[in-house]
């Protein structure tokens, strides 16, 4: 790799969450949706780690786990990295919320990632609703139902398990919603440390965002350009394009930068961590470099604000459950 695109990992600004673990303030992500295969996505794993980059947001449906660890394993031995400067997360899937699946499903990335732990372990979806890889939007499972809470509180008992075990420094939970947390938050013996959620220019969900934020939850943001890569069965005519915002444009213009580096400098400024991807080392690259440099003005992050347009792209429709009217459910 050029060493000019490399950034020196120190210059990244960190964040540090309730229990004392820090971690960058920005990381990559390794959801290669319908246009990225395992190996393309392990290469640009191996290439962001010589970059500088150090938090990886993996997950087992995303069926690359295995090829990642040998990447993971491979540059703690060439002294690339070491364990303790990577900060690794993973989710468990829908189909293992019973009562010791979840110890599987960690064991099982745990071997795939090739490490002894990971640094923050996540509850994917709220629900045990399943569906198979590559699914048409309109497939449902029959055994889909919405959100209950005894049965989520069952699988956070067991992520606090995992945490007692030392198996996951942290535990985290994804896609939740306010009304979903106020009813959970009271229960946990061990609160989460983090918590995933779709946030860009055009879906910045302040309602949640700050409700995480005083309770001392970091927010992490996935989507965070408007995921143009995402599945098609995710993509409908009323979505928004976040590049071309125009607020998006007016203050990349201002800066001479791609508007994608807009999105992330307002992200991190807000103080979310976006996980972006890319399998290409120009964009990666720069999508770090960015939030080292050159920040954002107040008037600029004020006019920023005003690009929401409530433009949720990752609506979630295959896992809705017979009798539903539609995916806003799943959000309520």
């Amino acid at each position: 790799m050029n060493s000019a695109i490399c950034i020196d990992p120190s210059s990244v600004p960190k964040r540090v969450l309730y229990n004392g673990q820090r971690l960058p303030c920005i990381g990559m992500g390794t959801f290669g949706s319908d246009h990225a295969e395992p190996t393309q996505v392990s290469a640009a794993v191996a290439g962001a780690l010589r970059c500088g980059y150090r938090l990886f947001d993996c997950a087992s449906v995303y069926g690359n786990e295995a090829q990642i660890g040998e990447v993971l394993a491979a540059a703690v031995t060439e002294g690339i990295v070491t364990r303790e400067e990577l900060f690794v997360m993973s989710k468990v899937w829908n189909d293992k919320h019973g009562q010791g699946d979840i110890l599987l499903s960690l064991a099982q990335t745990l071997k795939d990632l090739r490490l002894d732990y990971v640094d923050c372990y996540f509850v994917h979806w709220p629900y045990p609703n399943y569906h198979p890889p590559g699914c048409d939007v309109d497939a449902r499972s029959p055994d889909a139902r919405p959100f209950i809470l005894e049965e989520f509180m069952s699988v956070w008992r067991q992520m606090e398990r995992l945490a007692d075990m030392g198996l996951a420094k942290s535990i985290g939970m994804s896609n939740m919603t306010v009304p979903k947390l106020e009813a959970v938050l009271p229960l946990c013996r061990i609160r989460p440390t983090l918590i995933e959620m779709e946030l860009h220019p055009s879906f910045q969900q302040p309602e949640l965002f700050g409700y995480c934020v005083d309770r001392g939850i970091q927010p992490v943001g996935y989507c965070p350009l408007g995921s143009p890569g995402r599945p098609e069965r995710d993509r409908t005519n009323q979505d928004v394009t976040d590049t071309e915002l125009p607020e998006v444009v007016t203050v990349a213009r201002a800066h001479g930068v791609h508007p994608a580096l807009v999105c992330l400098k307002w992200a991190v400024q807000r103080g979310e961590i976006p996980i972006p991807f890319s399998v290409r080392e120009k964009n990666y690259a720069a999508n770090l470099h960015c939030v080292t440099e050159d920040p954002l003005t107040d008037a600029e992050m004020t006019l920023l604000s005003k690009a929401d347009r409530g433009c949720r792209l990752v609506k979630g429709q295959v896992f809705l459950w017979p009798g539903a009217k539609g995916w806003e459910e799943l959000w309520i």
